[in-house]
């Protein structure tokens, strides 16, 4: 009986992350959007800095009450984080802006093969032929429904790479992180969200102006404007902890394949809020085809032999009780 309270506590939790993770991110990119197509805020990599600004704010304000306890993260594992993640962000932000939003796509869904590959050369984690075939069928349909146009460059092409295993890189290290010095999301955002903050902020300007050719600085803002930029900043906390947390409970191969429920979910509300971005036969089948997939790996990962780690146990160093 105990353990079947367990398993349903479990069970519930898991919901309520997936579910805070896909109504905060859905949120932040409907925000974004609104805020970059009615006033030409364009400055995505500084946005982002805002972003991690807003989050480190929450973190030390935790910390200060005390509902986050004291932790330790060794420097060099902080640098390399850091590292990925800003890398993360200024190949995706370059990436949509040398390629067509089609290879830009294809180049998001390789992110899941990558991550498997880091989970079966890192954690010798196995995947049974279930568990292989569902990802395959969920590439397919978010493949179906957002691929359109597809051209390719170099420099397009080397941005790809450097964001899409960066990012990869990145999420996988946030599990590891997690599991090896038994920090909590919290814990884990109040040293990584400082760094990201101030680095990108101090990039994010440039980097921004060499792609949009406008200073961020010289920006007219507005009460509109501004409320939109704080609205995102407020939603993308969330966005942050619910990615660290669902990302901690399972992996980011999981995280990648059940998280593109987003993208689908971002298709819809496009087309109720913006109109422009209308719903055709093959946008839906390819929905169809990739929450089919979802279900298929759902199911397929949670049966005993679906998803193993073969031998491999993680040391930890425990810095505080979860």
């Amino acid at each position: 009986m105990a353990t079947t309270s367990r398993a349903e506590k479990k069970a519930a939790v898991d919901a309520a992350a997936w579910v805070f993770n896909v109504v905060t991110s859905v949120g932040v990119i409907i925000v974004n959007k609104a805020l970059m197509a009615t006033y030409g805020f364009s400055f995505a990599t500084t946005l982002t800095g805002l972003h991690f600004l807003t989050t480190t704010l929450m973190t030390s304000i935790l910390k200060m009450l005390g509902y986050v306890q004291p932790s330790h993260l060794p420097f060099p594992e902080l640098l390399k984080f850091v590292l990925f993640a800003n890398f993360s962000v200024v190949g995706m932000n370059i990436s949509l802006m040398w390629n067509s939003v089609g290879f830009y796509q294809i180049a998001k869904l390789s992110m899941i093969p990558v991550s498997c590959l880091f989970e079966v050369v890192f954690d010798k984690v196995r995947y049974s032929r279930g568990t292989k075939l569902s990802i395959c069928v969920v590439l397919l349909g978010v493949g179906v429904c957002t691929v359109t146009d597809v051209s390719v460059n170099t420099r397009g092409f080397v941005a790809a790479f450097v964001a899409v295993w960066s990012t990869s890189m990145q999420q996988y290290y946030v599990h590891f992180l997690q599991r090896k010095y038994s920090l909590s999301s919290f814990n884990l955002l109040g040293h990584t969200a400082p760094a990201q903050a101030g680095s990108l902020l101090l990039l994010g300007p440039f980097l921004d102006y060499l792609l949009t050719n406008n200073r961020v600085d010289q920006f007219a803002y507005n009460s509109g404007s501004l409320m939109f930029i704080f609205m995102s900043c407020t939603i993308a906390v969330g966005t942050n902890l619910s990615q660290f947390i669902c990302i901690g409970r399972f992996t980011a191969v999981s995280f990648q394949v059940l998280g593109h429920m987003k993208t689908i979910l971002v298709l819809i509300m496009g087309f109720f809020f913006f109109g422009r971005e209308g719903l055709n036969i093959q946008v839906v089948l390819g929905m169809v085809i990739a929450v089919c997939g979802m279900i298929w790996y759902g199911n397929a990962s949670s049966k005993p032999g679906g998803k193993e780690r073969l031998n491999h146990s993680l040391p930890t160093n425990k810095t505080e009780n979860q």
